[in-house]
């Protein structure tokens, strides 16, 4: 099966907990810098092929976007447009998993999900900033496209089906492997999801889906960062972990018309339902993935 996917997120404001902050909470704390939103766009390329009944291979190759705006103090700069934004894009983490079928019971399944994330994404991005006079310069934590190191993945998957429902679960994660070149590692995350589908036609079907997610803080501390975390706060290791739940409703679509044997398409978008930040940090406001897949 090839496929390829889409993914929008969309951050707009500070969190500290679950609380919100203003920019102006940001400057009053200290900070000469404060982020004020930031998108990303993922462009991911899948292959998934069985070579046998016993094993399932997935390649997932990512491209990436981001763009971050930010303001800053007028005490910090001596300049008229107190506004700035930095962007980064190119080839993410590359990741290949396998998938070992463990149980089978009528239409029930669970299967085992083991892989690793290759350290493809650069962790050197670079643009201008304007605090130091509009040079290029070393970007933070969240603008890097990588984490620079070889990753473990791993996941427990179980699904069910009905004639017109299907509902299953999975918990997962990711570890990290020691530092990278840069003298960092970021954190370690896990995510809990549950999920149920209506099927309403032989084309037609629609998801609810729940997902939690929990991410760790950078360990160590970028050695080329430009920056210093008291001016910034996207700088500051100790300032990256968090938790978030989602709420996400989807759409899938089976195209069997002539000469559209095995193409689906799938669309799923919805926001956090709670969030709990070790911030300043900026939050997530809504997250949209399209997806189109065609199965050989």
């Amino acid at each position: 099966m090839l496929s390829y996917r889409l993914q929008f997120m969309d951050m707009e404001g500070n969190r500290d907990g679950t609380d919100r902050l203003s920019v102006n909470d940001l400057f009053a704390g200290g900070y000469g810098v404060s982020p004020t939103d930031m998108t990303m766009q993922m462009h991911v390329v899948g292959v998934m092929y069985s070579p046998s009944e016993k094993v399932t291979l997935i390649a997932m190759i990512p491209y990436m976007i981001k763009e971050m705006d930010h303001r800053t103090s007028l005490g910090f700069i001596p300049a008229p447009d107190t506004t700035f934004t930095t962007r980064s894009d190119g080839l993410a983490d590359i990741k290949l998993t396998g998938l070992i079928p463990l149980m089978q019971s009528g239409r029930h399944r669970i299967h085992l999900g083991v892989g690793l994330s290759f350290p493809t994404g650069s962790i050197d991005e670079k643009d201008d900033l304007p605090p130091l006079d509009g040079n290029d310069a070393h970007l933070p934590y969240p603008m890097q496209l990588g984490s620079g190191t070889y990753d473990l993945l791993g996941g427990l998957t179980y699904s069910g089906q009905a004639e017109h429902w299907s509902w299953g679960g999975q918990a997962g994660g990711t570890l990290r492997t020691g530092e990278n070149d840069n003298d960092y590692s970021l954190g370690d995350t896990y995510a809990l999801t549950s999920w149920v589908a209506r099927k309403w036609s032989q084309k037609v079907s629609t998801s609810l889906r729940v997902i939690g997610q929990i991410w760790g803080n950078i360990e160590g501390n970028d050695s080329k960062l430009a920056v210093p975390a008291a001016v910034n706060p996207t700088a500051d290791p100790d300032l990256r972990a968090g938790k978030r739940w989602d709420l996400l409703l989807g759409a899938n679509i089976y195209l069997p018309g002539s000469g559209m044997k095995g193409h689906r398409l799938f669309f799923e978008g919805g926001m956090p339902i709670y969030q709990d930040l070790d911030g300043p940090q900026l939050e997530t406001d809504w997250v949209v993935t399209i997806v189109y897949k065609y199965a050989l």
